[in-house]
């Protein structure tokens, strides 16, 4: 495999938790103005993209590859989470 290929392999990989985390950020933003705004939104996106990285490496490591529903899944409901917690969690206003 040449590093084009590796390229493309790792930017395949990294792209749904890129795309769901930096979404996450933005509708927190649209549908919670007051709670979302302790952080800019870039920056909850980048660690809502961490925690998605860590996701999808968690599911290529418990089924032993890439593109699961379960792994789709867990991501959504962990980028939801982590956007959940960036915003203020329980904690009431």
């Amino acid at each position: 495999m040449g590093l084009l290929n590796l390229l493309d392999h790792i930017l395949n990989f990294v792209a749904p938790a890129l795309g769901v985390g930096f979404v996450c950020a933005l509708l927190a933003r649209l549908s919670m103005p007051k709670s979302s705004k302790k952080r800019a939104w870039w920056s909850q996106g980048a660690i809502n993209f961490a925690v998605g990285i860590v996701v999808m490496a968690l599911g290529l490591v418990v089924f032993g590859r890439d593109g699961m529903i379960a792994t789709y899944a867990a991501l959504v409901l962990a980028c939801g989470t982590s956007q959940w917690m960036l915003s203020g969690g329980l904690r009431r206003s």
